[in-house]
């Protein structure tokens, strides 16, 4: 059987870099989930939202009592259908519930079309999606990553990125984004590959740093 597209390009790039040859070894392919079909891109979208800033088992509470709090059922209907209060109750941040609402009013408009959404390029994706409250451009390149599977996605601005990248490559310091965003270029056009690498490194180091 022929290997997947994430296990093809992580070949891909261990052949020419060696790091990602130590990490291939030692990790595996990646493990990307596929991509989302468009009738739950909605709910993977607000799910993002509500693990914003929280810890995982706080964010799964929270996301848990949302998910009650409309139904069983997340999509712009059940949002707009549900009390604010609800929401807040739910453990919502007032920013969060608003950001939910604001996403579930604009796909409702066709301000934002979720089921087209996969046909736009990685930029004109990220323009689609910040423009609802509260959705910044580390959320939308965790749809494009995550949701869409799209190969080449490398948010510098993630903090787990840049200090896995640090680990993995010897660095002395972790890099800023800027400075990440040109150690990157080499690994184009399978960025997000080193991206996953990278977060199992941080996760690495943290679990070490937390028992020690």
């Amino acid at each position: 059987m022929a290997p997947g597209p994430a296990a093809a390009a992580a070949a891909a790039l261990a052949a020419r870099d060696r790091v990602v040859a130590g990490l291939l070894d030692r990790y595996g392919p990646p493990r990307f989930g596929r991509p989302v079909k468009a009738s739950d891109r909605f709910a993977v979208l607000a799910r993002s939202i509500c693990y914003q800033q929280l810890a995982g088992r706080a964010a799964s509470t929270i996301h848990g009592r949302f998910v009650a709090a409309v139904g069983g059922e997340v999509t712009p209907a059940t949002v707009l259908a549900a009390a604010p209060e609800a929401l807040r109750a739910a453990g919502l941040s007032a920013a969060k519930a608003a950001a939910i609402t604001d996403l579930a009013v604009k796909v409702t408009e066709g301000l934002v079309s979720l089921e087209r959404i996969g046909r736009l390029s990685d930029e004109d994706v990220v323009a689609h999606l910040i423009q609802v409250r509260g959705i910044g451009r580390w959320t939308a390149e965790m749809f494009l990553l995550g949701t869409l599977g799209r190969l080449d996605i490398w948010p510098v601005g993630d903090y787990g990125v840049r200090a896995g990248f640090a680990g993995a490559w010897g660095l002395p310091e972790i890099p800023a984004p800027a400075v990440l965003l040109d150690l990157g270029e080499v690994f184009r056009p399978y960025r997000s590959i080193v991206a996953w690498y990278c977060w199992q490194v941080a996760d690495d180091r943290t679990a070490i740093a937390e028992v020690s």
